[in-house]
């Protein structure tokens, strides 16, 4: 199938950008990667009436990363933050989880023309960006006619493919905070074909005391619920030494805390399953990281 007609606008600034969003109204969408709206124009899913293309904007491709965490821009594709490059290097050493979840990325056709800003605008829980930005207790900026607005995850994200963003307005970066002190992350997801969307992913942080034991433990789901979800497995490991505490305890923690659905690529008693064994496995890798980091 081919998309139904539509108006095309290439604005060279934000400015410009946030005025035909506002003349257009709510037929008009962003257009930054494409890599999630083209195949639904395609199959028809979706119809605006206009694309108003921001990749002629400047000032929406860098990633700055500090002691206080990550900002990625809304032009910057999901290969910046992988491989070898200055910006990826110091964007992984703030917060590991950026590249550990983008890595898991669909195809690198995709991630290389793909927006890390550009998933998490799209809302889909089924989008490792998603989690991440949930897990890490991010935010993302949002550009509007009266200014720019903070809005926090919790916040952001309403329902599948919907977020609390309405009207004329661009998501112009996602903040990631710093991965704390004592810590260590994993990621790791199960899916049909490597690149396809998750039956089930798990991204995890542990957070280690002064003696090495376990003070928190937090994780959050890919495939697994309606927005993303950030559960607290701490109460199953809680003081615990880290060489020995039962990371299999807290898997099955979270399998309890979790609410699948069933569709045609799982049942929800398999992806509560994969919860447990994802959850189990992530967090022994997170906190060997963790002890790593500690000494």
């Amino acid at each position: 199938m081919k998309p139904a007609p539509f108006r095309y606008a290439d604005p060279g600034t934000l400015d410009e950008a946030l005025a035909v969003l506002s003349d257009e109204g709510e037929g008009a969408k962003v257009l930054a990667g494409g890599q999630s709206l083209l195949p639904l124009l395609s199959m028809r899913l979706a119809a605006p009436t206009t694309l108003v293309d921001i990749n002629r904007v400047p000032g929406l491709d860098t990633v700055e990363a500090t002691g206080d965490g990550v900002t990625v821009g809304a032009l910057v594709r999901h290969n910046a933050l992988l491989g070898d490059s200055p910006q990826a290097i110091a964007a992984a050493r703030v917060q590991p989880l950026l590249a550990r979840a983008t890595a898991n990325v669909a195809h690198p056709a995709i991630r290389n023309r793909g927006t890390t800003v550009g998933s998490i605008a799209h809302a889909d829980p089924s989008g490792e960006m998603t989690s991440v930005l949930a897990l890490t207790d991010g935010s993302v900026t949002v550009a509007t006619p009266s200014g720019l607005e903070t809005v926090e995850w919790r916040d952001f994200f309403v329902g599948p493919l919907e977020t609390s963003v309405h009207g004329p307005a661009v998501v112009t970066s996602a903040f990631f905070p710093a991965l704390p002190p004592r810590s260590g992350t994993a990621f790791a997801e199960v899916a049909r074909r490597k690149g396809d969307y998750a039956v089930c992913g798990a991204g995890v942080v542990v957070t280690l005391d002064a003696d090495r034991r376990v003070e928190r433990v937090r994780a959050s789901y890919v495939s697994v619920g309606l927005v993303p979800e950030v559960h607290d497995l701490t109460e199953a490991v809680a003081g615990s030494p880290v060489d020995s505490a039962d990371w299999a305890a807290a898997g099955a923690l979270a399998r309890t805390l979790v609410d699948p659905d069933t569709d045609i690529h799982a049942s929800a008693d398999y992806r509560r399953l994969l919860v447990g064994v994802l959850t189990e496995r992530t967090l022994a890798s997170a906190a060997a990281e963790a002890a790593e980091r500690a000494a």
